[in-house]
């Protein structure tokens, strides 16, 4: 189990709703914008980044990289499905997750064990089917209950 996520979302709404979700696994770090997720990145470490893709001026995919650099571990989502945003976030080790998916399996990122990386379709997010080595959280919860 991780003990702290960085979780970083502009809608503060939507950001506390995440964060209480997350707090039943570990201690979360919640941010609003590009600027303060970089500092804390850089200043605190933690275990999961968890990213917005649309920051404002910024893209999430910066973090993901600075959080590829210091070895964590990184899920970014976006409101709407940009396929080539999601492929370029899964090329850089990143779990992709659509907005509607993200709180079902919010939990599943902080108390089950990963795959090194996604390599699912984001398009075929939902699908059952599962290929070696790039199972999604979701699906690794799925597979533990059969």
């Amino acid at each position: 189990m991780l003990q702290r996520i960085l979780l970083v979302e502009p809608n503060a709404d939507r950001r506390q709703a995440f964060a209480s979700i997350l707090a039943a696994g570990a201690t979360v770090q919640a941010c609003a914008d590009f600027q303060a997720a970089r500092r804390t990145l850089a200043d605190t470490p933690c275990g999961l980044l968890i990213t917005q893709l649309r920051l404002g001026p910024f893209n999430g995919l910066h973090l993901v990289y600075l959080a590829r650099a210091r070895l964590i571990r990184s899920v970014v989502y976006d409101e709407t499905t940009d396929l080539f945003l999601a492929r370029e976030a899964q090329s850089a080790g990143a779990f992709y997750e659509t907005i509607e998916r993200l709180p079902l399996v919010l939990l599943n990122y902080v108390t089950l064990e990963l795959p090194p990386i996604d390599r699912r379709d984001p398009v075929r997010a939902d699908r059952r089917v599962m290929r070696r080595g790039g199972r999604r959280a979701a699906d690794i919860a799925l597979l533990q209950a059969i």
